[in-house]
């Protein structure tokens, strides 16, 4: 009997890995060795070499890279302090600077223990009042909960609560900015909230912004099945933003996010990607993605799960389009999801060049 088992996992596994490494003869994808003349080498693209790649974010914030340089080599919160004020307070923007600020706080801290993002501390004794300064805290504490702390133990509560106090604090700091309520959200879904609650949080930031992908994805996590609700009520959530996105918004892309979230951990479905569900939200996404405005600061998230995605469907010219304009960051779902998010980036990277040169593509013919 045992040895039925094992032929039956030996076949589902072959199901499930062959279409990765043999495809038709023509234009098929072949394993050989590194260095072999045939092998497809992203470097050739001009593509970042793996262990240069910015883990940090989705895309590309000089200003923001050069405020974190300046913090992190001073521990002087100033600039961070400066830049935050600059920032317009209903943007995307906003958002994704106070989530860097507070991830590479988190990250020094667990690199240097009682140490680390000593400036973090220096910014709310020095400047209590400063909302940016407060906004930081409250992700900050977010980040922490779920870095150091088991999912709903004391430990884990005890964090979100006092991160939930925070995020009060720098809603009264700063009442036009959605960012507080932005990172309740979080704090709801790790302590639970009933969806009423949840619905009262969510209804301060769409008055503030009712366009803020960031926020609608920050919303979709509760709405999905392993947290407070379920397959449908994600899927619903997700169609719904989309159906009202206006012209050029990448909330036609919501729906691909919410495929993600309940993503199976094997597909056993002969061609998942291309089901209807899932080839409707691709194709949704890549509408947001050729509509949006180029400076969209949330266009960068929604190629890097392109590429998941188009990579699973063989689609490999399409992802590449997409590698190319998001190249040297990886700072996103679905790479964050791993502990090296480099490392899944480049694994993806390399299956969409081999599979873009096996059907006849080079880098003379990608445009970038």
């Amino acid at each position: 009997m045992e040895i039925l088992w094992f032929l039956f996992a030996v076949g589902l596994i072959a199901a499930v890995v062959a279409p990765w490494v043999l495809r038709r003869r023509s234009g098929g994808i072949r394993l050989v060795e590194p260095g072999a003349p045939d092998a497809a080498d992203p470097l050739a693209y001009g593509f970042v070499r793996q262990e240069l790649l910015d883990v940090r974010m989705p895309g590309p914030d000089q200003d923001l890279v050069d405020v974190l340089d300046v913090v992190q080599r001073t521990q002087d919160w100033r600039a961070a302090s400066q830049l935050l004020a600059g920032t317009p307070k209903e943007g995307e923007v906003r958002w994704q600077r106070v989530q860097a600020f507070a991830g590479a706080a988190s990250l020094e801290l667990a690199q240097r223990p009682g140490a680390g993002g000593a400036w973090l501390r220096e910014w709310r004794a020095q400047a209590p009042k400063d909302a940016g300064g407060a906004a930081v805290h409250a992700e900050f504490l977010v980040q922490q909960a779920w870095r150091t702390a088991q999912v709903g133990t004391d430990e884990f509560r005890i964090i979100l609560e006092e991160a939930r106090t925070v995020c009060g604090e720098a809603a009264l700091l700063a009442p036009g900015d959605p960012v507080p309520y932005i990172v309740e959200l979080a704090v709801a879904r790790g302590l639970g909230y009933a969806h009423e609650q949840f619905d009262q949080v969510w209804a301060k930031v769409i008055d503030r912004n009712p366009q803020h992908m960031g926020a609608h994805i920050a919303a979709l996590h509760y709405w999905c099945e392993k947290w407070h609700g379920s397959r449908a009520d994600a899927d619903r959530f997700a169609r719904s933003a989309a159906a009202r996105a206006p012209q050029g918004s990448l909330l036609a892309a919501l729906p691909l996010f919410a495929v993600w979230e309940h993503l199976p951990d094997l597909a056993l479905v002969r061609d998942f990607y291309g089901t209807q569900v899932v080839s409707r939200a691709m194709e949704g996404a890549l509408y947001a993605v050729h509509s949006a405005r180029p400076d969209d600061p949330m266009l960068a998230h929604v190629r890097h799960l392109l590429i998941h995605f188009l990579v699973g469907a063989q689609r490999w010219s399409e992802a590449m389009h997409q590698i190319v304009h998001v190249d040297g960051h990886v700072g996103a779902l679905p790479w964050t999801m791993s502990e090296d998010p480099a490392a899944e980036y480049a694994l993806y990277r390399a299956l969409a060049v081999a599979g873009y040169e096996a059907n006849g593509g080079t880098p003379a013919s990608l445009p970038h």
